[in-house]
């Protein structure tokens, strides 16, 4: 029987049910600013990220897995305090969707310290997808009580 801690995720999502799954599975992910690329031409933007294996954690693994996300029909791309350099190194802790025009709206991805990058969207079309390398991970990501 395979491990099903390794077998690979692909998600998709066309609402904001769907795309709160995909943040759950990406919380705590990290990405290099240079593993992020807007294309305006092909209205889209996407990232390669090294995400920690929630489901994994569960059963007392500690692993991270390289993944993609990337955000379809996206005609607009803005960041806040996102140093610059391709070395700068973020963590993923929410992607969120706000509808201004229905069913347009903004995407955010929310990183850590505060920076964050807001896509303007048509609608939700988001897809995430391991890509294959699994590494164990040195800790478990923890968060201090907010209380």
């Amino acid at each position: 029987m395979s491990d099903p801690v390794a077998e690979p995720l692909k998600l998709i999502a066309l609402d904001t049910d769907d795309l709160s799954v995909i943040s759950a599975h990406l919380q705590d992910a990290v990405l290099k600013r240079g593993d992020i690329a807007y294309l305006p031409a092909e209205k889209r933007f996407a990232l390669a990220l090294r995400r920690f294996d929630w489901e994994g954690a569960t059963q007392g693994q500690k692993r991270r897995r390289l993944a993609a996300l990337h955000f379809e029909r996206v005609t607009a791309a803005r960041s806040t305090k996102i140093a610059a350099g391709d070395g700068a190194v973020l963590s993923l802790l929410a992607v969120t969707f706000a509808e201004s025009d229905g069913p347009a709206g903004q995407v955010t991805l929310h990183f850590s310290d505060g920076a964050a990058i807001q896509l303007d969207v048509e609608c939700i079309e988001a897809q995430m997808k391991d890509l294959g390398p699994i590494w164990e991970a040195v800790a478990t990501p923890a968060h201090p009580d907010a209380g």
